[in-house]
């Protein structure tokens, strides 16, 4: 696994040492950032289920401003400390650690909270897509952009409350669906 591009390309990342981890494919996460460079440059971004945190520090490589990785196994979590590490990333992020549910209500308890500009999830694959929108919905900013990984055999929702599909990719077994908020303003 490594930077696609940026200003860490060609950098390598751990993977994991466990089972039940699955990492973003280098070609899936270039067909990914590729779609997003319009908007990557300057963004808030949320890596939420992060695993190896191969999809926020190719952000961050891209020239993400901030990024906030979340996920709830202590493994996973060390995994992207030491991912950043050997970047030489020593700022510009924050790892909570706790379930994406519980860590998106503290981010929002938060009263300097600022909603993402891009969110990417890549939860397990045997979760379904439109649960996880429902629960992340809350923390896009207007315009944003959300973007979940699932399984091609997992339908994926064309809208949850102010989230709209405008974007479905295919790549093996896995898809790439992408939600912009519809909302204004907050």
């Amino acid at each position: 696994m490594r930077i696609i591009a940026g200003s860490l390309k060609g950098r390598r990342l751990k993977s994991p040492a466990w089972e039940g981890l699955r990492p973003t494919s280098d070609k899936l996460r270039e067909t990914l950032f590729n779609v997003l460079m319009p908007r990557i440059q300057g963004a808030r971004v949320l890596d939420a289920f992060a695993g190896t945190g191969a999809l926020g520090i190719e952000a961050l490589s891209r020239g993400a401003v901030d990024v906030t990785f979340i996920d709830s196994d202590r493994r996973a979590q060390a995994l992207v400390a030491e991912n950043l590490a050997l970047c030489g990333i020593t700022g510009g992020y924050a790892i909570i650690r706790s379930s994406v549910a519980h860590g998106l209500d503290a981010l929002r308890a938060n009263p300097a909270f600022v909603p993402f500009d891009i969110i990417l999830l890549d939860p397990p694959y045997d979760q379904r897509p439109d649960e996880v929108l429902t629960r992340v919905q809350a923390v896009v900013a207007p315009r944003g952009l959300l973007v979940v990984e699932h399984s091609r055999r997992q339908a994926a929702p064309e809208a949850v409350e102010h989230l709209v599909r405008v974007r479905q990719m295919v790549s093996g077994d896995s898809a790439l669906s992408f939600y912009e908020s519809k909302v204004p303003n907050f």
